[in-house]
C-alpha cells in the first residue's frame, strides 16, 4: 500500500471560482484550489488542505463565527457532486452531504450556523436545506424554471433565504414544521436580467442583485418588489462578485477587472480602480477598512477601502505550465513555463522573483544554460529565445527554430550548444557563441511531435521522445542515428538512469518502460497508471527513485530497483503536465494543466539513497 506524500506547499490560487477567496476572522486566507481547499495564514505564511473532494471545488462558504467551512464540488455529467462541512479548527471533515448532481452551485450559513443552504448546478437546480449539527438533509425543492447561480441566508433569521439566477429573483420562506420551502417571486417589472450575485442589508430591508447586464438591482424584502438600478452607465462585462460595507456601502466587482463603490442611499458611484484580470472575489476585513480582491488571472489585491488602491499580494500561473526545471546543482530557485509567460520562482518563499511575457504565444519548453547566464526558452511561433535570469532582458532570439513550435530542449554541460525538438519531428542542433546562434545540424527521423529531449553527461550522445511512437539515440559528434526504440505508444517523456546504462520511457500507453542504451532492448515494463497516459518523469541524483505523473492526476514516486510505487501525492485537479526533483533531493515540485505549483517532501527514509555516488 502506498503512502501519501506530504504536500509542503502551493503556489496557486483557482481564481475563476466566484467568490472563493475567503478571509476568515482569524485572518487566514481560504480559497480552493481544484480538489484542495488552501487555508494560508497570512501572518506566519503556513499553509493547511484540507482535502476529500474527488474533483474540483465550485463554491466555499465560511459560518458567521467562523468555526465552519463548507465547499461544494462539481463531477461529470450523472454523478453526485458532494459539499463536505469541515470543522475550520480541527482542520477535520465533520460530514459529507450527497445530494445534488453534476455541481454544486452556491452555499450559504444561517446566522446562528443551524442550517446550510446548497444550490445545485444548472443540471440540478435544486435548493436544499440541510441540518449542520447532524449532516442530514431537512427540504429540498427546485430552486426555479430557469437555472439558479446563488443563495444567501438574511442576517437575521434562521428561516428566510434569497436566491437569484437567470430571469428572476425569489425569496424564501423555510417552514421547519412542515419540512416546506415557500417561495416568493421578487417583481422585477419588465426587467429581464440574469442575476448572478445577492447581497442583503444588514437589517434584511433590501438586497441588491449584481448582474450580467452591469446594473445592480435594489429590491425591498418586505413587498418582493423591484425599487431602481444602478450604475446609469453599465458596467462592461457585468457584476461578477459584490460585498456590504459595514457603513452600508456596496463593493461590486465586474468582468472587465474594476471594482467600484456605490452609496447606499444615492446608489451613485462613489470611486473605483483596476486590477488585472476579471474580479472574482471580495472579501473585507472584520472593520471594512480594507479587502482582499481575486482576480480570474489568478492575482490576490488587498485593497485599501477609502481610496480603492489596489496593491499585489500574490499571482500565480492561471493557464496550463508546461514545463519546470531547476539551475544545475542549485535548488534555491526554480521556473515555470506557461501560456504567454515565464516566471521564476524562490522555492523557499514560493515568491515570484521574475516575470517574462510574451503576449499570445505559448512556451513549451524552458531550461537554465549550465553556467546559469541564460533562461532559454521554446515557443509555439517556432522562436527560441534566450533571456537573463536576474532581470529578464532579452539577450537573443533564434527565428524560425522549428515550424509550428520549439516542444523540447536540452543545453549541453559547456553551455554551447542547444538541442531542440519541435513540433514537425525535427531534431536540431544550435551553436551557441557570444554574438551568433548557428544551426549546426538537422537530423529528420521523428513524424510527430518531440515532447522530450536528453543529453547524456558527456554530451556524446542525446536522445529524443516522439509521439510517432519512437525514441531516438542521436550521436552529436557525427550528427547521426546510433539507435531506434519503437514501441505502439506516443512517447511523451524520457530519461537516463544516472549511470546512463539504461533509459525510462512513458507515454500514452499507460506504461513505464526500462531500455538498455547499448542495445536498445525492453529490459521492464511496469504498469504506470491504471487508467489514462504517463505525461512526465524526474529521476533522483542516483538513479534509486523516480516520479511520474499524468491525467491520473497522481504524481508517484517510485523505487527504480523494485519497480513498486512507494508514495503518492494527492492533489493535483488537472493533468500533471511535468515533475522536477530538486537537485539537493529534498523536495519534488509538480505541475499542471490547473496552472498551480505544488511543492513535496521528498521522504527522509529515501535522502541517503538519492544522494549516493552513481558507480
Amino acid at each position: 500500500m502506498e503512502n501519501e506524500l506530504e504536500l509542503q506547499a502551493v503556489i496557486g490560487f483557482k481564481g475563476s471560482v466566484i467568490q472563493g477567496l475567503i478571509l476568515h476572522p482569524d485572518n487566514s486566507l481560504i480559497f480552493p484550489l481544484g480538489c484542495t481547499v488552501v487555508v494560508r495564514n497570512i501572518a506566519s505564511k503556513t499553509q493547511h488542505f484540507l482535502q476529500g473532494h474527488d474533483n474540483q471545488v465550485n463554491c466555499i462558504a465560511v459560518s458567521p463565527s467562523g468555526k465552519l467551512l463548507a465547499s461544494g464540488q462539481k463531477t461529470f455529467m450523472g454523478f453526485p457532486a458532494d459539499v463536505i462541512i469541515w470543522d475550520f479548527q480541527e482542520r477535520q471533515e465533520l460530514h459529507r452531504l450527497s445530494l445534488h448532481k453534476v455541481a454544486v452551485a452556491s452555499l450559504s450559513f444561517s446566522p446562528q450556523e443551524t442550517y446550510l443552504a446548497t444550490l445545485g448546478g444548472q443540471d440540478d437546480n435544486s435548493l436544499v436545506i440541510w441540518d449542520v449539527a447532524n449532516g442530514g438533509a431537512i427540504c429540498g425543492t427546485p430552486a426555479a424554471n430557469e437555472t439558479a447561480h446563488s443563495v444567501r441566508f438574511l442576517n437575521n433569521s434562521e428561516f428566510a433565504l434569497v436566491s437569484c439566477g437567470n430571469y428572476h429573483v425569489t425569496s424564501w420562506q423555510f417552514d421547519l414544521a412542515n419540512k416546506k420551502l415557500r417561495p416568493t417571486q421578487v417583481n422585477l417589472g419588465q426587467l429581464k436580467r440574469v442575476t448572478t450575485n445577492v447581497l442583503v442589508t444588514r437589517d434584511d430591508q433590501f438586497m441588491y442583485c449584481g448582474t450580467q447586464t452591469g446594473d445592480l438591482l435594489e429590491v425591498s424584502l418586505d413587498r418582493a418588489l423591484f425599487k431602481r438600478a444602478c450604475p446609469k452607465k453599465n458596467f462592461p462585462m457585468g457584476i461578477t462578485c459584490s460585498a456590504m460595507l459595514p457603513s452600508g456601502d456596496m463593493l461590486v466587482g465586474t468582468g472587465d477587472g474594476t471594482v467600484a463603490r456605490i452609496q447606499s442611499e444615492t446608489l451613485r458611484l462613489v470611486g473605483q480602480c483596476q486590477v488585472l484580470g476579471g474580479v472574482t472575489s471580495l472579501s473585507l476585513t472584520k472593520d471594512g477598512s480594507h479587502f482582499f480582491c481575486g482576480t480570474a488571472q489568478a492575482n490576490i489585491y488587498w485593497v485599501e477601502t477609502e481610496t480603492l488602491t489596489a496593491e499585489l499580494r500574490n499571482t500565480c500561473h492561471h493557464e496550463r505550465i508546461t514545463q519546470i526545471a531547476f539551475p544545475e546543482g542549485y535548488s534555491g530557485v526554480f521556473v515555470t513555463s506557461s501560456v504567454s509567460d515565464i516566471r521564476v520562482w524562490n522555492a523557499a518563499t514560493r515568491q515570484e522573483l521574475l516575470r517574462i511575457q510574451v503576449p499570445n504565444m505559448e512556451c513549451y519548453c524552458v531550461c537554465f544554460m549550465r553556467d546559469g547566464k541564460s533562461l532559454v526558452s521554446g515557443w509555439s511561433d517556432g522562436k527560441v529565445r534566450a533571456f537573463t535570469p536576474q532581470s529578464g532582458k532579452l539577450m537573443y532570439v533564434i527565428n524560425d527554430a522549428h515550424k509550428n513550435g520549439v516542444t523540447a530542449m536540452a543545453v549541453t554541460r559547456d553551455s554551447g550548444r542547444i538541442v531542440t525538438g519541435g513540433m514537425e519531428g525535427e531534431v536540431r542542433i544550435w551553436k551557441i557563441g557570444r554574438q551568433t546562434q548557428t544551426m549546426d545540424a538537422s537530423l529528420k527521423e521523428h513524424r510527430g511531435r518531440v515532447w522530450c529531449i536528453r543529453l547524456r553527461q558527456d554530451d556524446s550522445q542525446a536522445v529524443s521522445a516522439s509521439s510517432d511512437g519512437s525514441c531516438i539515440i542521436w550521436d552529436i559528434s557525427s550528427k547521426t542515428r546510433a539507435l531506434c526504440l519503437f514501441e505502439s505508444t506516443m512517447f511523451k517523456s524520457i530519461v537516463y538512469h544516472p549511470d546512463e546504462s539504461q533509459l525510462l520511457t512513458t507515454g500514452s500507453d499507460r506504461k513505464i518502460a526500462y531500455w538498455d542504451t547499448f542495445d536498445g532492448q525492453a529490459i521492464r515494463v511496469l504498469e504506470g497508471s491504471e487508467e489514462s497516459e504517463v505525461t512526465t518523469l524526474s529521476i533522483s541524483k542516483s538513479g534509486s527513485h523516480f516520479v511520474s505523473g499524468g491525467e491520473e492526476r497522481l504524481l508517484k514516486l517510485w523505487d527504480y530497483e523494485e519497480g513498486v510505487c512507494k508514495y503518492l501525492g494527492v492533489g493535483h485537479s488537472g493533468t500533471i503536465t511535468t515533475a522536477a526533483i530538486s537537485p539537493d533531493q529534498t523536495f519534488i515540485v509538480s505541475a499542471g494543466t490547473e496552472g498551480a505549483i505544488f511543492i513535496w517532501t521528498m521522504p527522509p527514509e529515501f535522502l541517503d539513497r538519492c544522494h549516493q555516488n552513481v558507480d
